[in-house]
């Protein structure tokens, strides 16, 4: 379709959507916002077949051991999976389960969470047992030099399976040999004195590992490559790209198991099979110390490389539309006294269809600048280029510059990109065209009131509400590795102008067991530990009421008001200032707040405990999708410290990441897990569906709930808000500008 010009009175008219699939031109067609629960994403997520990436050389892939880790069979092995696997693996032997999550974090260093079931375990009962392993890359494998890796297993829980390792492994064709020594449990069988006495005496003697519930959580470094060592080692058979032939020398003696589950060490061989299917599964069996056999599944898939979105759901982006020679010379629309108002609807009708709404349109004689939403595309560069290209279609020949201000969720600008109409049509199918567009667009701050004879569009005021179900997940209780409640919610949203909004939500519990936790034991305020009791008490809840004003006081200044209900433990106020210029990867942040805890039935009642809290936040967007956050401040529990947080998130929106806490409270104090800490993820619905919508699936994973280092549950807070329009975001992304 030619642009409006040349003489041409604006009349009511759209862009057609172009169907990539196809190569046609079609008619409107709206892209609806989809979600799922949150059990079926998880599913999802895993059901979902990826393939795996091949290793060079003739290996194609680093198979699991029964602890989860690159391995043989109950040894590491040197070689690292690929960069950002995520592995699930569920073993089993002898009264023992064992279910681990490595990830993959670097192409060097690697972590893994372990959550193991003990069986009666030295007749006290059934145990459950969380550990941390790091394990790190310090040389590849060459021509004539082995891998070697160096491991901490178990460097932060009970001990239980506590011990460390250097491991090399290397590769000749089809047979891969590895050999270690080993310390801790790694050094129990056959074990002699720690060669590395001879630097310091006291490595040759390892405390002894208490294992006590109140140890749990703290780092172990006295023990760290101390007391008697031991070798291990092994072959490994790749028959063909599916299967592979394990044999092991071990040692780990098994005390433990020996002593309080009655587990029977016969030899230090092991024997297995491991078989790969074509969906990332992959299962073993084997035949361990010469008295049990043990079973192995694991999982793996790579962030990196999710489910194709197919592009019969996601549709072709409309054309740019080139004007003809001499076009944007001509004026003569400018006289038309309802030009603007027809451009304004024909522009929010077609990006409508597209999956995008429009804020506010301003039409001049040589530029224009539109202000959109954008509820559907995971990729902001995308929505930021079909804009572009429904604005070629659309405007008048004259208009040569495209200043497109994306707008938060929230309603506040996030940035402003400057396009040149010319570059786009010069651009689209150039070989480096993607490139050559980021480097002149120009993007900067959007701070200020919008343009005067701006004229609105549909994005507000609006009105959402909805009803569905919902659950709520509480992991590693003493008495059971999950707990969860499961019930219907209905939430509403009002916003009645851009960036002040009124949100609710009421959640009804119809089953579950949260309310079975045990009751806290806590000597801090209990500002997170009776999570039993809202969850017994509050069967019809008020999850939160709240209104929220979003502003720019600034230029690259964002700041943020909340009152009333917040969350489903607290009421109060929450405010927040943010500083994140458009073009830096550095932001900071200041929050303050203060609180009231909420009655357990989440009703309109406060309870008598009050407190302020808050942080000074510094945020910093580095390479390779890793994100830094660090908050120091005041807890809830009246508690100072710090918070790092570390996350890595891919184009694709799938995020993974860590968090640890440390206060003022003694690991004592604080109890089980001796300080916060945990991990979290972030799976988009479009990742799962193969197709364009908002919204995601996320889960934090804490060893133990205590109420240290607690923080303020608070909807919208600003810097992933609008971190994804500026800069650093934007060219992260800036491959899908033309998609």
């Amino acid at each position: 379709m030619p642009a409006a010009g040349a003489g041409t009175a604006i009349t009511n008219k759209r862009a057609p959507e172009f169907d990539g699939a196809a190569g046609t031109m079609n008619g409107p067609s709206f892209h609806g916002h989809t979600g799922l629960p949150g059990l079926t994403a998880l599913f999802l997520a895993v059901a979902t077949p990826v393939a795996v990436s091949a290793q060079a050389g003739d290996w194609q892939r680093t198979p699991l051991n029964f602890m989860g880790v690159p391995g043989m069979l109950d040894m590491p092995t040197a070689h690292e999976m690929q960069d950002a696997d995520l592995s699930l693996t569920f073993a089993g032997l002898t009264r023992t389960g064992r279910n681990s999550l490595h990830f993959q974090i670097t192409p060097r260093l690697s972590g893994v969470f372990r959550y193991v079931y003990l069986d009666d375990y030295g007749g006290t009962g059934d145990y459950y047992d969380r550990s941390f392993d790091l394990r790190y890359l310090v040389a590849e494998e060459g021509a004539y030099r082995p891998a070697i890796t160096v491991g901490l297993q178990d460097f932060g829980g009970t001990g239980i399976y506590s011990g460390e390792y250097v491991v090399g492994t290397k590769t000749f064709g089809r047979l891969r040999a590895t050999a270690g020594i080993g310390w801790g449990r790694f050094g129990s069988y056959n074990g002699f004195t720690n060669p590395l006495g001879v630097f310091r005496t006291s490595l040759e003697t390892r405390p002894a590992q208490t294992g006590g519930i109140s140890q749990t959580g703290r780092l172990d470094v006295k023990h760290w490559f101390r007391g008697d060592a031991a070798l291990f080692g092994g072959l490994q058979y790749q028959v063909n790209d599916r299967m592979i032939v394990t044999a092991e020398y071990s040692s780990d003696a098994y005390s433990i198991e020996t002593r309080r589950l009655g587990f029977e060490h016969r030899s230090p061989v092991n024997l297995g099979l491991s078989y790969r299917f074509g969906n990332g599964l992959d299962l073993s069996a084997a035949y361990l110390y010469g008295s049990t056999f043990g079973l192995r599944l694991s999982y793996t898939f790579n962030p990196k490389s999710p489910r194709r979105v197919d592009g019969s759901y996601e549709g072709g982006p409309v054309p740019v539309a080139v004007r003809a020679p001499g076009d944007a010379s001509d004026l003569g629309w400018t006289l038309q006294p309802d030009a603007s108002s027809i451009l304004r609807d024909n522009v929010a009708e077609t990006l409508e269809s597209a999956g995008l709404v429009l804020q506010s349109l301003t039409v001049g004689a040589r530029s224009a600048e539109i202000r959109f939403r954008n509820p559907t595309f995971p990729s902001s560069a995308q929505a930021v280029g079909r804009v572009a290209r429904i604005l070629t279609a659309l405007l008048p020949a004259s208009v040569e510059t495209f200043e497109i201000v994306p707008v938060s969720a929230n309603g506040t600008p996030a940035s402003r990109i400057t396009l040149r109409r010319s570059d786009l049509e010069d651009l689209e199918f150039a070989p480096d065209g993607s490139w050559q567009s980021f480097a002149r667009a120009e993007i900067t701050d959007a701070a200020g009131p919008v343009p005067p004879g701006a004229l609105p569009g549909p994005a507000a005021p609006a009105f959402t509400w909805g009803v569905g179900p919902y659950v709520e997940t509480t992991f590693f209780d003493p008495d059971a590795p999950i707990r969860f409640d499961l019930g219907v919610e209905a939430h509403a949203r009002l916003e009645p102008a851009p960036g002040l909004v009124f949100s609710g939500q009421v959640k009804h519990r119809l089953t579950g067991n949260q309310g079975d936790l045990r009751p806290s034991n806590s000597i801090l305020p209990h500002v997170r530990s009776d999570l039993n009791l809202y969850a017994s008490e509050g069967q019809t809840a008020l999850s939160h009421l709240t209104a929220a004003k979003y502003f720019r006081p600034g230029e690259n200044l964002y700041g943020r008001v909340t009152v009333g209900y917040l969350e489903q433990m607290y009421a109060g106020v929450s405010s927040e200032l943010l500083w994140k210029p458009v073009d830096s990867r550095l932001a900071f942040g200041l929050e303050a707040n203060y609180v009231a805890q909420r009655d357990f039935d989440q009703a309109f009642g406060l309870r008598d405990y009050e407190v302020f809290t808050g942080h000074a936040s510094a945020y910093w967007d580095g390479n390779n999708g890793f994100r830094y956050q660090l908050d120091a401040g005041r807890y809830l529990a009246g508690d100072w410290g710090a918070t790092l947080s570390v996350d890595r998130a891919f184009d694709n929106g799938i995020r993974i990441g860590a968090f640890a806490t440390l206060t003022d409270v003694s690991f004592d104090d604080f109890g089980e897990g001796s300080f916060d800490k945990g991990i979290r993820f972030e799976i988009p619905f479009s990742a799962l569906l193969g197709r364009p919508v908002k919204g995601s699936v996320s889960r934090t994973i804490r060893p133990v709930l205590r109420d240290g280092g607690a923080r303020l549950n608070v909807d919208g807070r600003l810097y992933d808000s609008v971190r994804d329009y500026h800069q650093p975001g934007l060219q992260s992304q800036w491959g899908r500008f033309w998609r």
